[in-house]
């Protein structure tokens, strides 16, 4: 019986857990599955917009409806972020892969200083009333710490979805990924396209960080602790897959949490890095990729 309430728990926090990976894996979907800019200062961001939001929430705010309206200012921050990408590589024709790498990792490094600076090193948190609660349904405990994010996750990622295939910015946006030249003969100007991808993936930063904080604590330093993951879960889904990124963060989410569970919690994190292996070795394209 005690190990029926063991998988039985594991299992429900890992889709919870998942849920929540999803969700700081999705502007990162954008960013390097759609528009193939390996963005890897995105946790970075993520961690800017946990600290916009407890900064909020200490006025007040809750957590997720100050994430909600700071996905405006951080929509203007990912453009200005992309033109200064574009003037320094793609419109002078001379950006690659490891210019772009060195690009964000230093944009990655300037925020975390940024944050220390204006914060310092101690770990910060919200204040809500269903943290420290949990839901009690038979043999599952879920804390809400966990279930209010793992919630916002599937309704951001199904809004996320609708746009990109029900508008004509949304197809215009899944377009850009496969032919710029042939999107502004049909008179789309590609960059726009590209700027505005890129305010939005900077935007679903900020609920990331959001949900990330509820979890628990951050420092200036927690994005790095997320930075395999996250790319694991967009290779495993397939670049640019929506839907696919939460089939394969609750897959990850699912493995840390028997993991954990059965082994030892230092291992977790390894669970990505060796999942994402796997798929690279057997699929390359992911689970939802084109062959």
């Amino acid at each position: 019986m005690e190990f029926l309430d063991l998988i039985t728990n594991a299992l429900v926090s890992g889709v919870a857990l998942g849920s929540i990976y999803a969700l700081l894996a999705l502007g990162l979907s954008i960013t390097f599955g759609v528009l193939h800019i390996p963005n890897v200062a995105h946790p970075a961001l993520m961690i800017a917009g946990a600290y916009a939001v407890v900064f909020a929430n200490a006025r007040g705010l809750d957590p997720i409806v100050a994430a909600l309206l700071l996905t405006v200012p951080f929509y203007a921050l990912g453009i200005v972020f992309y033109e200064f990408y574009a003037r320094a590589f793609e419109k002078r024709g001379r950006g690659n892969t490891l210019q772009s790498l060195t690009l964000f990792f230093g944009i990655s490094l300037v925020i975390e200083i940024a944050l220390v600076v204006a914060f310092g090193t101690d770990l910060r948190s919200v204040e809500v009333p269903y943290v420290g609660r949990s839901l009690e349904f038979g043999i599952v405990l879920l804390p809400y710490r966990f279930l209010v994010p793992a919630l916002l996750a599937p309704v951001v990622i199904f809004a996320l979805w609708l746009y990109m295939t029900r508008t004509y910015s949304g197809l215009a946006l899944r377009a850009v990924a496969h032919d710029d030249r042939a999107l502004s003969i049909s008179g789309v100007n590609p960059v726009s396209i590209k700027r505005h991808a890129f305010g939005i993936a900077t935007a679903l930063a900020v609920l990331a960080g959001a949900a990330l904080v509820i979890t628990g604590p951050v420092d200036p330093f927690a994005g790095r602790v997320q930075i395999g993951r996250v790319f694991a879960i967009v290779v495993l889904a397939g670049l640019g897959s929506i839907p696919g990124t939460l089939v394969a963060a609750i897959l990850i989410g699912v493995a840390e949490a028997l993991v954990t569970a059965f082994f030892s919690p230092s291992w977790a994190p390894g669970v990505a890095f060796a999942i994402l292996l796997g798929t690279l070795a057997i699929r390359p394209s992911g689970l939802f990729g084109a062959r």
